[in-house]
Parts: structure tokens; sequence; C-alpha cells
């Protein structure tokens, strides 16, 4: 069948599609609004494409604007997603449409700087700048409500931390053959569930002499990160632990070093309808795969966890849901572990919400020497406007939820009110409560769960993970678990590990009580 369109109906479409070539060229018309206008410069020689952030802040002489977590209001943030830049082309952003704390137009006469980021791969929230974003100057300016803002144009790349830099590069000259191994194991049951391949990555940090052609085993340490970690970030561990055992200071130990980071943000080693199985890829295939290429000990006393934050809860988790596959778990710090207290708040309370306790009192998220810093609802707010990929919240969609009709994660709260969603906190309660789990399977599991759960948290932790701790402990308690929790008194998330000047004693301590275990 051949289609015949009228010579008006041509001219129509034509006028169309110069409209639309145009768009980003012409400024859109929003009363009250704040619009700013993005150049690529001349270094921009091929199309790009991600989240355009712009950020702006009071003051001047800064080399780079970007958000603290510890003043979420000092840096106010517009988003828009950018579909193609091309060379030399323009895009207009609406600052009033995605903005964090509020539209720009609500910004107070001042003086102020601005730097615009094109994430390129939506990872900021997990990893901020990395060096394929492209990045502008940043630009100093006079605001005056009903003003303009300057044009900024985009004109290289992010740069990489120097320091950071030289010192990866001594990490990787420490690095001998039989000493640090990196591993990328390709899991079939990863690769059947996302339908292309996807793999394990750890580094393999051996004791001193390990003797590739020995009888002598090893017990295993399986660690893994928090919050931001990957491959890269944990070398520096690696590296450490091996110089602490070269030293006598930790037992000679075999340590997986497991990277959990993925572009959704970390999978923590769960089994979940959105990342895939992950706990069973570790248990099932990447484990035997370890053991039959190096001396470990090939039972439940010479496997051990440790992890902190995220890290923490994957490694309560793993215990928790394989409790024949792990002798032990030292999890610090963990993400909240019984969900009466979710950072804060309680999932199933009646009306519950993230961000207000029931006196309509702000949930505080972020501390700092007893004073609060940050709210749920400011680190929540920021990071959707940031962007829908990498965040620690859309983190725990990622692994905690059911999917939606549209295939994706549902959200368990509304970024916007913070209302929960009683029937994801359902879901969430069932399969990832851990406190539920626990409870619900202790007929089966209590005697191989039985003394080997260790938790260590700071009493002042920054992200108050102390809560859902004590609520943890009662329920282990009320079932004669015989775990171990300590609550250090006056340590944050982020010194736990310090022991008097050693700020990693807390992981001597720990492989200490480990090799005890296994080698009584």
């Amino acid at each position: 069948m051949r289609l015949t369109i009228p010579c008006n109906w041509l001219i129509v479409i034509a006028l169309w599609c110069n409209l639309s070539y145009f768009a980003n060229a012409a400024a859109p018309s929003s009363p009250d609004h704040v619009i700013l206008r993005v150049k690529a410069g001349p270094d921009v020689k091929e199309n790009l494409s991600g989240r355009l952030l712009v950020f702006i802040k009071k003051g001047s002489g800064d080399k780079v604007v970007d958000t603290n977590p510890f003043k979420p209001d000092e840096t106010w943030v517009a988003a828009k997603e950018v579909s193609v830049l091309a060379p030399n082309q323009t895009v207009w952003l609406d600052a009033d449409d995605i903005a964090f704390p509020k539209g720009f137009s609500a910004l107070s006469a001042g003086q102020y700087e601005m730097q615009v980021v094109l994430d390129v791969d939506h990872s900021y929230n997990y990893s901020q700048r990395t060096p394929r974003d492209w990045v502008s100057d940043v630009v100093s300016f006079q605001w005056i409500p009903g003003g303009k803002l300057p044009t900024v144009t985009i004109n290289r790349h992010a740069e990489g931390d120097p320091k950071r830099s030289a010192e990866l590069l001594e990490l990787h000259a420490k690095i001998r053959p039989n000493e640090i191994i990196e591993e990328h194991f390709i899991s079939p049951v990863l690769s059947q569930f996302w339908g292309r391949s996807r793999q394990i990555n750890a580094w393999v940090v051996l004791p001193p002499n390990y003797d590739v052609k020995g009888n002598k085993t090893y017990p295993t340490v399986y660690w893994t990160h928090g919050f931001t970690g990957s491959m890269e970030r944990i070398l520096e561990t690696s590296v450490k632990i091996r110089e602490r055992m070269v030293a006598g200071q930790i037992p000679p130990m075999i340590w997986v070093m497991l990277d959990e980071s993925i572009p959704q943000g970390t999978h923590e080693f769960a089994d979940s309808v959105n990342n895939g199985p992950w706990g069973a890829a570790l248990t099932t295939e990447f484990i035997p795969y370890l053991e039959s290429r190096y001396q470990m000990d090939a039972k439940a006393t010479g496997h051990f966890l440790n992890g902190h934050s995220s890290g923490g809860w994957a490694t309560l988790q793993l215990q928790i849901n394989y409790p024949k596959i792990f002798g032990g778990t030292w999890s610090t710090s963990p993400d909240p572990s019984d969900f009466h207290d979710f950072t804060g708040a309680n999932l199933y309370a009646a009306n519950a919400n993230m961000y207000r306790h029931a006196d309509g009192s702000a949930i505080p998220l972020i501390r700092y020497e007893g004073k609060v810093m940050a709210s749920v609802q400011q680190f929540a707010q920021l990071e959707d406007v940031m962007g829908p990929y990498g965040g620690q919240f859309a983190s725990f969609d990622w692994v905690f939820s059911p999917k939606g009709d549209d295939g994706q994660p549902m959200k368990m709260f509304n970024r916007q009110t913070g209302e929960i969603n009683p029937k994801v906190v359902a879901y969430w309660h069932d399969h990832y409560d851990l406190a539920n789990i626990v409870t619900a399977n202790w007929a089966t599991r209590g005697d191989d769960l039985r003394g080997r759960i260790h938790l260590i948290v700071g009493d002042a932790d920054t992200f108050y993970l102390d809560g859902s701790a004590h609520k943890m402990q009662a329920v282990l308690d009320g079932l004669h678990a015989d775990a171990h929790f300590t609550y250090s008194p006056g340590r944050s998330h982020f010194d736990l590990y310090a022991i008097g000047n050693d700020k990693m004693g807390l992981m001597v301590q720990i492989a200490k009580e480990m090799y005890a275990v296994a080698r009584p």
C-alpha cells in the first residue's frame, strides 16, 4: 500500500522537524523561573548525553563547587536529562524544575559561584565526578532575584585527584605475584539472570610463605566494602592487610576482598529480583572456584565474614541466609537489620513516614559530635535530584524492593512527601528484615547460627545505625543466639576501627578472633 501525503502536510512536517531540531537553541519560556544556558565548548568533539547538574553556592574563589553531606543546604543543585548535546550546541536548563533544596528563583541576593557537570554515566550519586564526566570552569557572579544566570560552557573533562592517582600507582607497585591477586569470575547464574556476561570481582590476599604447590590450607575471610567502595578503593585495604600479616600482627589467613559495587549502588551479595542472585553466585560458584585455585579451608569453620556499613549488612545477611557456609560474621556498623528502626523510621508504624516522626519533627540522618547535620529528607531529596541511579536510598530499593509494573524496583517511600508504601514494606519485611528472617527460620538455622554473629557499632554512629543494632540484639537475645554485640563508646561510623593510635586496631582484633575459631 502506497501512502500519499498532501503537499500542505509536507510543509507542516518540515516545519515541525526544523522546530524540533532547533529546540535546544531557543530558551524555554517559564514565568518566574530561572533559566540557565549551557554551551558545549570547542573541546567537545562528539555528541554527549547524561544528567546535567548545576551547582551553586555563596562565595567566590573555590576551584570546585560541589555538595557537602554535612552541609546539605549550602550548595543548591538543579538537574536535567540531556539526550544529545552536540559540539558547539546549546542546551537550556530550567533551574526551578528539578532542584534542591528549592528552585533557583528562591536564591537570595549575593555573591555566588557556579559549576556545571555533565554526568555521562549517571554515577554521580555513587562515585561523584569521574574523568569521563564533562565540567565547566567555576563562574563567579553577583545574583539579584529576578535576574539572569550567566551562560556556562562545558569545556573539559573532570580532573582526577592527583594525590589519589599517585597513591594508586604506589599501591599497584607493591603488588607481587602470589601476594595479592586480582580475580574476575564470570558467573553463570548472574549472566543468565541479566542475559549478558556478569562477573564477580575481588582481590585475593595471600599470607606470607604461601606455597602454591603445598598442602597447607588457610582459613579464609570474605570481606566486602561499604557504600562508594570499588575495586580501586579496596586495593588499599588489601595491601594493608597483607603488610599486617607480614609483620605478624594479623594471623596467616587468605582474605578475599569482594567488590559489591554496581551501577545501581551496592548489591550487598543479596539474592534480589532486581539485581540478581548475588548470594547464590557467591556461595555456589565463586567460593568453589576459589577453593579449586587456592589452599583454603573448605569448611564452614574456615569461612569467615567481615564488612563495614553496607558491607556490614551484606556479611550479616550472608551469615543468616547461608549459615552452613560461613562459620561467623564480624559485621561492623551494618545498615539497618531490624526495620522497626530504618535510619530512624519505624517502617511498620501506622501512617509511617521516612521524613517525620509521629509528632511531626524531622528524622535526622547524619550527626557529628552530637549535632544533627542533615535530615533524611534533605539527604533523600538531594539524591533524587542528582539522579535515579546509584544513590543510597535508590540502592536500597534495587536490593530490597519488588518490581513494579514498569519493570523497575518499586520505591519504598515517596521522595517528595516521605510517605511509606505499605505494600513495598511488606515485601521488605518478608525478604530482607534480618530480625524477622532469623526469627522465622530459627528452628532450622539456629544450631548453625548460635555464637556466630558478632556486631560492632559505635554508640555515636554518624548515621544512627546503633539504634537498629539494639533492636536486632533484643531479637537475638530472645532467641538465646549467643550473639556478641559491642557498642564502642564515642565512636562514629568513620573511626570505629581505631584502637589507641592504630587506625586498624579493630581489624587486628577481629582477625585474631576469627583465627581462634579456625585454629582453636
